[in-house]
């Protein structure tokens, strides 16, 4: 059994900045992700004290990450137990594949022929020798989709984000960002200047946006469409109205809102009834579209300057034949076949209403995304062991994630999801809600 973690003793790096002295056993309780961040000794005696923390967590049941499904993605997946060995059929609550597009006989027939034709990989870098035809015809459907005149297509979401915005922004510029932006557009912004304003405060962001107009070279608004871990929505109308009141640009993520929200599923702008006005829409293939990858979608002029100076974009190997014909047949299925958005809707509100007449807060949910808000990281993790133990599949969120008065179970809706399925997991978290004593 692990000590309590006395108090830590303070002690300095060779850069002066005081590190934290760890004990040799570990009550992962009293720890989180932080107190790893910088620790006495090199990063080999790091890495061997976060193994001793991790130990700890499984131990005691806490350690709910890099779960083994046999399956892949669906309502429910048969999860290889990591206790006993055994696989065990869950209800999955934790996929970002909202349409279930991932298994659509459409898309995974698609990209089965594409790989037949084309072989696994692309073979190259896109600028150079890996650019194919289905490439080509992905970019500019991609662009059509989002109003947009040009796109241009990254092997990854993260890389998508990252890529464009180290290139389009200097030392000269700035970031005007919502505070709960996703991380890849943080790491983004690492070579220019960063503003925050309050999460989805027009207020604030009107008062960030006057102190920067005359400031800086180019001025950029950075927000989510969909917040990943809230699941609410930008006011991008009024953003792009301040924005472009101040001489700014906007850039959206449009990760959790493609295919999910907007009358025809195609995000954002959509919903706001926008299209053509925000300057650049970024996004991933990897959520309601069912495959990976990332986009960029905006003035031919830009998309340009990315194919020659965005090192994530031309230093990376284009994306497979496979991932490409799924994603071109899966923005077909987003609009041929609206009845699985519809199925969706049906269920974000079912599930909506009934956490709430349970009595969990879930935040400002507007979407798939659910945060059951319980405002203490041990109970979270002792709902997600109550929660897998009786074979429902959620998320951990605690700190520092979000703040510890945030901490939280996060669930998220896929259309294929049955209302069996949604009643076990309501049921599941209620009795684990109870079992702690958050309801």
């Amino acid at each position: 059994m692990s000590q309590t973690l006395a108090p830590q003793e303070q002690i300095s790096n060779q850069a002066g900045q005081p590190v934290k002295e760890l004990p040799h056993v570990f009550d992962s309780t009293r720890l989180t992700l932080v107190d790893f961040l910088d620790v006495d000794g090199d990063i080999m005696e790091r890495a061997r004290q976060f193994t001793g923390f991790l130990d700890d967590a499984r131990a005691r049941g806490h350690c709910h990450y890099r779960r083994v499904s046999v399956t892949g993605s669906g309502p429910t997946i048969q999860v290889l137990d990591p206790d006993t060995g055994e696989t065990r059929e869950m209800v999955y609550m934790a996929s970002n594949d909202y349409l279930n597009l991932t298994r659509h006989p459409r898309t995974v027939a698609a990209g089965i022929e594409a790989t037949r034709k084309y072989g696994a990989g692309a073979g190259s870098v896109p600028l150079l020798g890996g650019t194919f035809d289905i490439h080509i015809a992905l970019e500019k459907e991609v662009a059509a989709f989002k109003g947009c005149e040009a796109a241009i297509l990254y092997t990854s979401g993260f890389g998508s984000n990252c890529g464009t915005l180290l290139t389009m922004l200097t030392k000269a510029d700035v970031a005007i960002c919502d505070l709960l932006i996703h991380a890849s557009l943080k790491d983004g912004c690492g070579n220019t200047n960063v503003e925050y304003f309050r999460h989805n405060n027009m207020n604030s962001l009107e008062k960030v946006l006057s102190r920067c107009r005359d400031k800086y070279r180019t001025k950029l608004v950075v927000v989510d469409g969909v917040y990943s871990m809230d699941g609410d929505i930008a006011r991008l109308d009024r953003i792009v109205e301040l924005a472009h009141a101040h001489d700014a640009y906007v850039m959206v993520d449009e990760a959790h809102a493609t295919g999910v929200i907007g009358e025809n599923g195609r995000g954002t702008p959509e919903h706001f009834h926008i299209e053509g006005k925000v300057d650049i829409v970024a996004g991933t293939f990897s959520k309601a579209l069912g495959s990976v990858g990332g986009f960029i979608a905006s003035r031919k002029d830009l998309i340009n300057l990315l194919h020659f100076y965005a090192r994530s974009y031309m230093f990376s190997t284009a994306p497979t034949p496979q991932s490409v014909a799924s994603l071109r047949e899966g923005l077909r299925v987003i609009v041929e076949e609206p009845e699985l958005r519809r199925r969706l809707w049906d269920n974000i509100d079912y599930f909506k209403k009934n956490l709430l007449g349970l009595g969990f807060d879930i935040g400002k949910s507007e979407t798939a995304i659910f945060p059951v808000i319980i405002k203490d990281d041990l109970k979270v993790k002792e709902m997600v062991r109550f929660c897998h133990d009786h074979g429902v599949y959620v998320n951990p969120v605690v700190y520092p994630a979000v703040p510890r008065r945030l901490s939280r179970l996060r669930c998220s809706l896929m259309a294929t999801h049955t209302r069996e399925h949604l009643d076990k997991a309501l049921n599941t978290i209620e009795d684990a809600g109870r079992e702690f004593g958050v309801i």
